[in-house]
């Protein structure tokens, strides 16, 4: 057996009793004999559960710190018993029972009712579908309570009966010898496989499952407003629970499809619009589109390239407030020619001229750039 306590739960000798009891924790799961077959882990096992035999009693830590093994063991133990305290049977009992059948909810007993399982589907909505909402029509497969044996599993006319390997329990218990106490270990009854009943005539509908796969339509209503990852929750439209348990909730995840023309920022629609340097210059008003049709958008005079000019309220619609809506924020190029004809080009000289500007090397196309302070 290692010499120092300590190290041989991996602590330091300032370790408080949770850092001792998380440490006892993880090593006691991987060396526990029924799980390590390995030569040398029982030895292992009986160590650690030494170790923190004395560590976690604050009178033999004591001892052990200031004497050593000599402190625990022999007449220095003072009479020590070897029984366990509270604390460490019940850190080994919550990991260790239920090693032959597994661990957490397959050591539970299964009698009483059972939840049905919730279950996903994935949907993609189109862009508009996604801002305004509306009801979409659904088909789904999940289980459902058969309707000839009601659930129960067993043919018609006959009923389960209680497992006499488990007595109906669900559970079967084995004890096992350490050199530190004995121990129950709780599995799922391998007769019954925890339901504590056997059937010994299935209904020949469901094959004693009690539950059908059943394929349905249902419809759901899309709230407006909605985007990538939107969650929604239709109540009671999982798999059937069992033993008179509820059925579980389907959950909807909402994908949203791409739009050619618009764009989503949080609640404000993006658009782009190109003017020509004309119409930037002077001003005008045009009919743009916009998620709910046809808006008229004004261009004020001497527009800048990317200027953004805002719709108000015609954004996307609040979630769970739809009559609160974001902008359409729209954001202006400007189109500048590379080939002009041979009247613009004299018009546009004649504009370069009465403003003092020099027509440099980019000649009429350079100085259209300049004018618009665009790279």
């Amino acid at each position: 057996m290692a010499s120092d306590y300590y190290e041989i739960l991996g602590v330091s000798r300032t370790a408080d009793k949770e850092e001792l009891k998380r440490a006892y924790r993880r090593l006691a799961r991987k060396y526990h004999p029924d799980v390590n077959k390995e030569p040398g882990a029982e030895e292992r096992f009986k160590e650690i559960n030494r170790a923190y035999e004395v560590l976690s009693d604050q009178e033999m830590k004591a001892r052990y710190d200031r004497f050593g093994e000599a402190g625990v063991s022999g007449a220095g133990a003072q009479g020590f018993s070897t029984d366990f305290s509270d604390s460490f049977a019940d850190i080994f009992e919550s990991f260790f029972s239920g090693f032959s059948g597994g661990m957490g909810t397959q050591g539970r007993r299964r009698t009483g009712p059972v939840r049905g399982d919730d279950l996903r589907i994935d949907l993609n909505l189109d862009f508009h579908e996604a801002l305004f909402g509306g009801d979409k029509e659904l088909t789904i497969k999940h289980l459902e309570v058969c309707e000839t044996c009601n659930g129960s599993g067993a043919k018609p006319g006959t009923k389960p009966k209680t497992c006499s390997t488990c007595g109906g329990q669900g559970q079967v218990r084995r004890a096992t010898r350490t050199p530190f106490g004995s121990f129950t270990q709780v599995s799922v009854c391998p007769s019954c496989n925890g339901t504590g009943q056997i059937i010994e005539e299935k209904c020949p509908t469901c094959g004693g499952r009690g539950q059908n796969e059943v394929t349905k339509k249902i419809k759901i209503t899309i709230p407006g407003g909605v985007d990538n990852g939107t969650q929604l929750r239709v109540s009671k439209e999982g798999d059937a629970g069992k033993m008179g348990g509820p059925p579980g909730d389907l959950y909807v995840f909402l994908g949203v499809k791409k739009d050619s023309e618009f764009r989503r920022d949080g609640i404000n629609i993006l658009s782009e619009i190109k003017i020509s340097y004309l119409q930037a210059i002077l001003g005008c008003s045009l009919e743009i589109n916009t998620v709910d049709g046809k808006a008229e958008l004004i261009i004020p005079a001497g527009t800048q390239p990317n200027t953004v000019l805002t719709l108000e309220d015609k954004g996307v619609p609040k979630l769970g407030n739809p009559v609160s809506r974001g902008d359409h924020l729209i954001t202006i190029v400007i189109d500048i020619p590379t080939k002009i004809t041979t009247e613009e080009r004299e018009l546009l000289e004649k504009l370069a001229s009465i403003k003092g500007d020099r027509i440099g090397k980019g000649g009429i196309e350079g100085f259209l750039g300049n004018l618009f302070h665009q790279k």
